[in-house]
């Protein structure tokens, strides 16, 4: 559940912020078949991995953070 509420999040924000799936792992240095996991919450991202994402998307860890009211 936990991991579905990170790629939900990451995905929003990877949208917002105008990225393909594509663009944005190998901007990250992943494959697409990894990002593409986390987004639909079956691979629970790394501490690394979150702080990447917040840095290329923009935003704070903070933000990217799920919040208990994300159902």
């Amino acid at each position: 559940m936990e991991a579905e509420k990170w790629g939900r999040r990451i995905r929003a924000f990877r949208k917002l912020k105008g990225y393909t799936q594509e663009e944005f792992a190998k901007s990250l240095g992943v494959s697409v078949s990894i990002l593409g996991e986390v987004e639909r919450g079956n691979r629970v991202p790394g501490d690394d991995f979150l702080l990447e994402v917040a840095e290329r998307l923009n935003v704070t860890l903070e933000e990217l953070t799920p919040k208990n009211s994300d159902e």
